[in-house]
């Protein structure tokens, strides 16, 4: 008795299928192989070939494979016309959006404005935050800023930057997180958008294990706002059991005093690794000079009570004694150095996209955004726009591949339509793929809202359909959540609803967050908010108005930026930049893959 069917009673068509699969199968086994050679050092040569199915090529592309970003098929049919009408209306419409962008990147960026700034520098003879960080790295132009516009618009006011200027730069190499705060906002006060960016900024820092150096100049916490800066979880202290944890992990905290260290900001410095106070100008203590004269009537100065000289010299408080702001940051300099860190490697010369990033202003839609095509934006953000994608003809809602972004060999994750039950069960399959392979996540984030999709089958099997949605969705969110990789999410239109978790939203945790400025984020699109609204609120034509205006603003990618919802607003043709910067500061050990559940 037979147990499985001869190869005589096989189909035509499954004999090809089964063809195709061992193809298919032979080229990823390929792929892996040559990745997990080149992470090794080994010189090879892939004799890799694509199958004419994903992708189509030119004789002088097979002949050019042998270049690390050139193992891949370069897309085709990706051209963008700019000429026709549409393209010039997109461009138009995108333009005025990065121009508001703007404006308000720059208010943000100017701190506290000029009086603050002259205050700042004449009268208390300080260097501003911006000249502080660049006087710490080896080059100003490493800079990586983050959450620039954080703190704008808020109900309280707009606090520019959240009052702290912050990013990654290098120092001797080493890649750092710099937090330096600017005491022209607000006089340096800590307001609850101040202490939510510092905890994200901490948490970039503790998944991809850079050391941290805090330029330290506050006024304390703004005490009218100090029931949402000072008792819960996720609020002021959290900022310390960082540190410490942070610093068990072998983690360097370095803080640099530059101002007045109180109450509960005297524990940043005396919890770092290493500590810098600068005379004159730098102060901790639990209680400063007006509390000492109220509790005890005597009148005693900063410097005093707790300056540079008595931390260094009595407490040891302080490692290092600082005549000057530039002596502080030379010194600073040479902690870094002694971190026995191994400086980043320079990125290599990689080709650019064949196709022209610029053009991705054109692309994008004043209207349904989930139209935009995917590949088009692959094309403009890859290395020589080659791309070798996976199980092209399964799951259409969802493209998935790999490709090189300044040498980085990654998988893109791009949102393509509804993301359906079998569109999520590809998405599991080739996230799970890249976890066994070491291979970093890029996300593409475009989801579709309820009412563009497309049509819903009858009424007797809509429940069959939506369990099985269901069932892969939850598949695919739990494989993004314990994704091990590093993972970087570009928001290029929609992030609505819970595709939004499955396209590696916020809450999955991956490494860095950013969006373009057409992005919108919300629970459903503004429309069909407002829909489900009247169904239980009677609403006016002057109320419906209204409300959609606030829905709006509340949805904008300058509202979700300036609360935090993610890294930052990046321009559509600076994308390749940002991801390529991100892959470099994600380098790191990678832990083995955690596997959830999935119910089959």
């Amino acid at each position: 008795m037979k147990a499985f069917p001869s190869f005589s009673f096989l189909k035509h068509h499954q004999i090809n299928r089964c063809i195709l699969q061992f193809q298919t199968n032979r080229e990823f086994l390929a792929v892996s192989r040559q990745h997990l050679l080149s992470k090794r050092s080994v010189n090879t040569t892939s004799n890799f070939k694509t199958s004419n199915i994903t992708c189509q090529q030119s004789d002088a592309d097979v002949t050019s494979r042998g270049s690390k970003s050139q193992v891949f098929p370069r897309l085709q049919n990706v051209t963008i016309d700019r000429g026709q009408d549409v393209f010039q209306k997109n461009r138009k419409q995108t333009e005025r959006l990065v121009s508001e962008y703007k404006h308000l990147l720059n208010e943000s960026l100017a701190g506290g404005g000029s009086r603050s700034v002259e205050r700042h520098t004449k009268f208390h003879r300080k260097l501003l935050a911006r000249e502080r960080v660049k006087q710490v790295l080896d080059d100003d132009s490493s800079f990586f800023e983050l959450l620039q516009i954080a703190g704008m618009g808020m109900e309280y006011g707009s606090i520019p930057q959240a009052g702290i200027l912050s990013g990654i730069g290098r120092v001797h190499g080493i890649e750092c997180l710099v937090l330096a705060n600017d005491a022209t906002v607000k006089g340096g006060s800590i307001f609850p958008i101040s202490v939510k960016k510092q905890l994200r900024l901490q948490e970039i820092a503790l998944q991809n294990r850079l050391p941290c150096i805090y330029l330290v100049d506050s006024g304390g916490a703004f005490l009218p706002l100090q029931s949402e800066i000072f008792p819960d979880k996720e609020q002021g202290g959290r900022v310390f059991y960082n540190i410490a944890n942070m610093a068990s992990q072998n983690i360097p905290q370095i803080s640099v005093v530059l101002g007045h260290c109180t109450a509960g900001g005297a524990y940043m410095p005396t919890m770092s690794n290493e500590v810098v106070i600068v005379k004159r100008i730098g102060a901790i203590f639990l209680g400063g000079p007006p509390l000492v004269k109220a509790a005890l009537g005597e009148i005693v100065s900063a410097e005093e009570l707790g300056g540079a000289a008595l931390h260094s010299s009595m407490s040891g408080c302080s490692d290092h004694y600082a005549d000057t702001e530039d002596e502080a940051f030379s010194i600073t300099r040479e902690i870094v150095a002694t971190l026995n860190l191994a400086p980043c490697e320079n990125a290599s010369v990689s080709p650019p996209p064949y196709y022209d990033p610029s053009e991705l202003l054109g692309l994008i839609p004043e209207e349904n955004q989930q139209v935009m095509d995917p590949y088009k934006i692959i094309a403009r953000i890859t290395d020589d726009s080659r791309f070798q994608e996976f199980k092209k003809r399964y799951g259409a809602g969802l493209v998935t591949g790999f490709s090189h972004i300044n040498s980085h060999l990654v998988g893109i994750i791009a949102s393509n339509g509804e993301l359906s039950d079998t569109a999520a069960t590809k998405g599991c399959h080739f996230v799970q793929l890249c976890c066994e392979r070491d291979i970093p996540l890029v996300f593409l984030q475009n989801t579709s809202s309820l009412t563009s999709l497309g049509q819903t089958p009858p009424s007797g099997e809509y429940s069959l359909y939506m369990s099985s949605k269901i069932k892969s969705h939850a598949q695919m969110l739990a494989s993004v959540s314990c994704a091990t990789v590093p993972k970087i999410t570009i928001i290029t239109g929609n992030a609505f609803g819970q595709d939004h978790y499955l396209m590696g939203g916020r809450a999955v945790g991956p490494n860095f967050v950013f969006c373009w400025p057409n992005a919108k984020v919300g629970a459903m699109d503004v429309g069909e908010i407002l829909q489900a609204m009247k169904q239980d609120v009677n609403m006016d034509e002057e109320a419906e108005k209204k409300m959609r205006g606030k829905l709006e603003k509340q949805s904008s990618a300058v509202y979700a930026a300036s609360r935090l919802w993610n890294d930052g607003i990046i321009l559509p043709e600076d994308t390749r930049q940002v991801i390529s910067r991100c892959l470099a500061i994600t380098q790191r050990n990678i832990t083995k893959q955690q596997k959830p559940l999935l119910r089959m």
